[in-house]
């Protein structure tokens, strides 16, 4: 299977804000945001225990929102910064439906919409 059919997909992320970058039309090379992604985090709360459970629930959605805009997926690279990266693909293959997907990840500072989506194209050639 050439890249042009593969459906990949790219993700720029930290622990509060996600990017998700993807092709408009599988048989084109050109690479778009399809939408962004924030975790507000959790409330300060005086209970760690408590604190932390909702940091975790929240953390979950937060990858759940960002999964739901990459529908079938072939390949993934994912950026950004801090270790979210990391938790993101462990999310990712533990879920049935991106256990066959391939998974790479590098690390990057912030940067505008369209320089994510050159950004992703790049890893893809």
């Amino acid at each position: 299977m050439s890249n042009k059919n593969k459906k990949q997909f790219g993700v720029w992320m930290d622990s509060h804000h996600a990017t998700v970058v993807g092709k408009a039309d599988f048989e084109t090379e050109d690479f778009l945001i399809l939408g962004h992604v924030i975790n507000q985090g959790a409330d300060n709360n005086s209970n760690e225990k408590t604190s932390n459970n909702q940091d975790i629930a929240l953390t979950n959605k937060f990858f759940k929102e960002i999964a739901s805009l990459m529908p079938n997926v072939d390949e993934i690279h994912v950026t950004g910064t801090g270790i979210v990266q990391a938790q993101f693909i462990n999310f990712l293959s533990e879920t049935p439906h991106y256990k066959n997907a391939l998974f790479s990840e590098s690390t990057s500072n912030k940067m505008s919409d369209g320089n994510i989506a050159e950004f992703i194209m790049n890893q893809f050639k």
